[in-house]
């Protein structure tokens, strides 16, 4: 109200609706009695970091076409849940597809996938983007097919000829794509989630801009980001846990748990199970 006031008591004395360098002077005396700051979100590190109490999170990497190595991790859950709280979520961190050879088969594991009492999140990578695009855009969005998404295609039934991809043979490709595409999984492509929240963690993709507060996030970032997330040194609102940047395990730093371990190739594929303050690999 006061800032309002201000504003409208030098419009009038303008009478052109500029109050130009009084305004803007008062705006400063403003701002250092903290009027309009708003006030800062207290950083949590991972030492500190918890999930509400009687909850508790399996959070998994990238799988990238490699449903032999979901299947196993599947099952480990499964036993897992045995002592499981009422409260239990699974989060997949994105990158189903591409690369390895089962990207078909990894999607209807996680669809047909669902305990009773847990709570599943699929959080959308750069490769689902990817390849919506290229359904949507054949031409355009044609490298995906040189980044995995021959994998993938060829999951679907559908041969990749060799030689130069020409506009025919792209468009042929993503004909054959549309039509071999279960309907379950183009729905299950496109209602994916940017982002999940949890007592002090944030889990996405790839990563976050460390310039923006957790509520302004832009998804793109989300889904591609690395620098200067990965060596950002300070904490966030809430420990970050991501996925897409390749590790050689899992990795907890202060402000953030890394979580592809390189699935396609090399057939480690992690799940960290997330319960009160604790953090265990499964």
């Amino acid at each position: 109200m006061i800032e309002v006031w201000l504003f409208k008591s030098f419009e009038n004395l303008d009478g052109k609706g500029k109050p130009g360098r009084m305004l803007a002077a008062l705006s400063r005396i403003g701002s250092a009695f903290g009027i309009g700051r708003e006030k800062p979100t207290p950083q949590v590190s991972l030492a500190e970091a918890c999930v509400p109490d009687g909850h508790r999170a399996y959070v998994m990497g990238d799988i990238h076409g490699r449903a032999d190595l979901l299947k196993g991790v599947l099952a480990k859950i499964e036993t897992d849940l045995r002592t499981a709280p009422f409260n239990t979520h699974l989060v997949y961190l994105g990158d189903y597809v591409d690369r390895g050879h089962q990207s078909r088969e990894v999607i209807d594991l996680i669809v047909d996938f669902s305990p009773p009492q847990v709570n599943v999140v699929t959080i959308a990578g750069n490769h689902e983007e990817a390849m919506l695009g290229f359904l949507e855009d054949p031409v355009g969005m044609s490298d995906w097919l040189k980044y995995g998404g021959d994998a993938t295609v060829h999951s679907y039934g559908i041969a990749v000829p060799p030689g130069v991809l020409t506009r025919a043979k792209i468009m042929a490709i993503a004909e054959a794509l549309e039509a071999n595409l279960p309907r379950e999984h183009r729905l299950f492509l496109e209602s994916l989630d940017d982002w999940f929240q949890l007592g002090d963690y944030m889990f996405v993709h790839a990563g976050i801009d460390p310039t923006r507060s957790l509520d302004r996030q832009n998804p793109q970032q989300t889904r591609w980001m690395r620098e200067p997330f990965l060596s950002h040194p300070r904490p966030y609102d809430k420990v970050v846990v991501h996925g897409h940047t390749i590790t050689d395990g899992p990795e907890f730093r202060d402000n953030r748990i890394s979580l592809d371990t390189g699935a396609y190739y090399s057939g480690l594929l992690t799940c960290v199970v997330l319960e009160g303050a604790s953090r265990r690999v499964l």
